[in-house]
């Protein structure tokens, strides 16, 4: 604290300790101390006796800017040993200690890379979010069911390196196997997942095969059995928000086949309202349920598939957010193709805005 207050070294202060507790100075005439130290007397600070030491640093730090683009250090780690290493090869007497003290100084500090940059954006991108926001308030005001749906990044099974840290006797962390190659017989997971906006609630199906638009569709339907009818149970309009990409994808021509059939199976319109391209991170499953199944697994090796299971069914949140769990052990073919006969079969009614990404699907035994 006293190093902080006056800018003086640690090492000068604890010399001046040890030279209290050997006795103070003699006091002059007029009740003065001696000087120990003539004025002017030390060491000079590094940056007074080499000017050009701060300005070679802040070059070598972010040499594309401030400095020669060909610096040696373009494409290596900028770790304070090799920025000491070369700024010795340009004259400057410098330790290691001493650089990070002016990266400090200079406003450096240890930074990893941040995730903001989306890449191109559509021009009816806020337009997009806006139209998708009224729409669940439409319907939310009106009772009727909100899902967001996606699927959780695919898991291996077994005794893998599971990301982050859990509670074990000192010095006996669970052991993992070094390399994660899949294993034949226990292969991967892929969990799909419905997260009912309204009621804070959710249903993921592990999934044992592909992750397709038909394993998507059928996620939907003990969603609806077990939460969704139980729920709402005078709902005749069922609202899908989802990316514009993967297996429920707005392209995907199998998507909208099998959503006609869950359609005329329960006789309920359903909406889908796709959000823009590069915007998936607004999916309100991903930071309202997959994030909370990721950190509830945190640190353990999911070793089998109802430890999967029984991991996602036990996730809960002070909010109140519940899920429920269960393996999908069916087969899902892939490279399904849709014809345009097919697809001309299909009660779909497209909106006026953007009717590529907002569409509804009604049962066929209804008009358009």
């Amino acid at each position: 604290m006293v190093a902080k207050a006056t800018g003086l070294s640690r090492t000068t202060i604890h010399v001046g300790l040890k030279e209290l507790k050997a006795g103070l100075p003699a006091e002059s005439e007029g009740g003065q101390r001696t000087r120990i130290r003539a004025a002017g007397g030390g060491r000079k600070k590094l940056l007074d006796k080499d000017a050009s030491l701060l300005k070679d640093l802040d070059a070598l730090v972010d040499p594309t800017t401030r400095g020669d683009p060909m610096s040696p250090l373009r494409w290596t780690c900028k770790s304070t040993r090799r920025l000491a290493e070369e700024l010795g090869r340009h004259g400057h007497q410098v330790s290691q200690r001493t650089v990070c003290d002016l990266l400090i100084q200079a406003g450096f500090s240890l930074q990893s890379t941040r995730k903001t940059r989306e890449g191109g954006q559509h021009e009816d991108r806020d337009a997009q979010f806006a139209h998708i926001a009224g729409t669940v308030a439409e319907y939310q005001a009106a009772g009727n069911p909100v899902i967001s749906v996606d699927t959780k990044k695919k898991e291996l099974i077994g005794d893998y390196k599971n990301a982050g840290q859990e509670w074990q006797p000192k010095g006996k962390p669970e052991e993992v196997r070094v390399y994660d190659f899949i294993d034949p017989e226990l292969g991967k997971v892929a969990p799909y997942g419905v997260y009912d906006l309204t009621a804070n609630t959710g249903w993921v199906s592990v999934g044992i095969d592909h992750d397709t638009a038909e394993f998507a569709v059928e996620s939907i339907r003990p969603w609806w059995r077990e939460m969704g009818a139980p729920t709402y149970p005078e709902a005749r309009r069922l609202l899908i928000t989802a990316d514009c990409g993967g297996s429920n994808g707005n392209r995907v021509r199998l998507w909208r086949r099998e959503l006609q059939k869950l359609a005329d199976a329960l006789n309920l319109a359903v909406q889908v309202c796709h959000f823009p391209p590069g915007t998936s991170k607004w999916n309100k499953i991903e930071h309202r349920m997959f994030c909370h199944i990721t950190a509830n697994w945190r640190g353990r090796p999911l070793l089998s598939r109802q430890v999967v299971v029984n991991l996602i069914g036990d996730t809960t949140t002070r909010n109140g957010l519940r899920i429920k769990a269960n393996i999908d052990e069916n087969t899902y073919a892939k490279g399904i193709k849709v014809t345009d006969e097919e697809l001309a079969t299909l009660n779909i009614v497209r909106d006026a805005f953007h009717g590529e990404w907002n569409y509804q699907l009604l049962p066929r035994n209804l008009p358009v």
